[in-house]
């Protein structure tokens, strides 16, 4: 696999500053942002690998953390931050508008990739921010924390769920009937919630840089 320079950046959200990773294949057309779980940021391995796929597949990514370190510290005690999902939401919009404004990103169209409770964040940013978004995909995501902007999303939503994740799916499948977009639930066979289980994890990035390049086009 191609291994593409990652750039360090800060991106100024509400005040603060969130440390990010940066990486731009050659002839990238879009980038996609993710929105990370509770109690996760821009290190998570799981979407650091379904971001090389995505790389390999020639779209820019972005992992921000959506917390700062003073307030990942705070979390750790409180756990109270990671699912305040309108705070990360907010968070999310100020993230879309410095890759509108910069340089190096703003002529790129914009995909977000949420996983958990970061998926509801990513769903609430599309639906109050639809201008140059491609498209949605949640991986084990919690799109019910969107609430009533489900039916405002007007970006086409993947979602990805493990077979053996019952109560998320659940949770899944009544999302999939608020949303208004096109929208498609992907389950993955032998996938618990945190798609640990071999080749897992390798399916969820193959159907998100499917679904990307599909609506990309």
């Amino acid at each position: 696999m191609t291994i593409h320079k990652t750039t360090a950046v800060r991106i100024p959200v509400g005040g603060v500053l969130l440390n990010a990773d940066l990486a731009i294949p050659a002839g990238a057309e879009a980038i996609i942002a993710f929105a990370h779980g509770s109690g996760s940021g821009r290190h998570s391995t799981r979407n650091r690998h379904v971001a090389e796929t995505l790389n390999g597949y020639g779209f820019a990514t972005l992992l921000a953390d959506l917390l700062t370190e003073e307030e990942e510290t705070i979390d750790l005690r409180t756990q109270h931050l990671r699912f305040d999902i309108p705070m990360l939401a907010d968070r999310l919009v100020d993230i879309a508008a410095w890759l509108q404004s910069e340089f190096q990103t703003k002529h790129l169209r914009i995909g977000w990739f949420g996983a958990s409770t970061g998926a509801g964040a990513a769903l609430i940013a599309a639906a109050r921010r639809p201008e140059n978004i491609i498209a949605v995909v949640s991986r084990g995501g919690r799109p019910d924390l969107a609430g009533d902007y489900l039916s405002e999303v007007i970006a086409p939503v993947l979602l990805i769920v493990g077979e053996n994740d019952p109560q998320v799916l659940n949770l899944n499948k009544h999302a999939l009937a608020q949303l208004n977009a096109p929208s498609k639930l992907e389950i993955v066979p032998n996938a618990t919630h945190l798609f640990e289980e071999p080749g897992t994890l390798e399916a969820v990035a193959l159907l998100a840089a499917e679904w990307f390049q599909v609506h990309l086009k």
